[in-house]
């Protein structure tokens, strides 16, 4: 399934894990470290799980490792709101509205590809 021409989820994801990166280092340098530690892994998680996806053994496994990414999305959000609303703490307004994007997509993603197999089985099943 590996694609190697442009690859918007693949792009949009890696821009906002390096803008994930710059973002916990800020709120390590104002000792905001617990925050900092989930954040960066859940949300650099997003991106390294739609890569994998695209080495997928099946269209079930590159399901399930979007459906991996999109739990990661949503574990990410709820830190960044977390930080949203905490004092002190750095405004995370863009990550926000990047992360808003990717969750669509990866949603989109999911649900197309939940088609496109379905299909692909009861077309296999007419056959049999």
């Amino acid at each position: 399934m590996r694609n190697d021409k442009e690859n918007v989820i693949i792009d949009l994801t890696f821009k906002f894990a390096i803008g994930v990166i710059d973002y916990c280092e800020e709120l390590e340098s104002k000792r905001k470290y617990i925050l900092a530690k989930q954040l960066l892994k859940s949300g650099t998680s997003i991106g390294a799980n739609t890569k994998e996806a695209q080495n997928a053994e099946s269209k079930a496994d590159f399901i399930h490792k979007f459906k991996v990414a999109a739990k990661e999305a949503d574990e990410t959000e709820y830190w960044l709101q977390l930080c949203k609303g905490s004092k002190d703490y750095p405004d995370p307004d863009s990550l926000q509205k990047e992360l808003g994007v990717i969750i669509k997509i990866i949603s989109k993603i999911i649900s197309s590809s939940k088609n496109s197999l379905a299909k692909n089985l009861i077309f296999k099943f007419h056959l049999c």
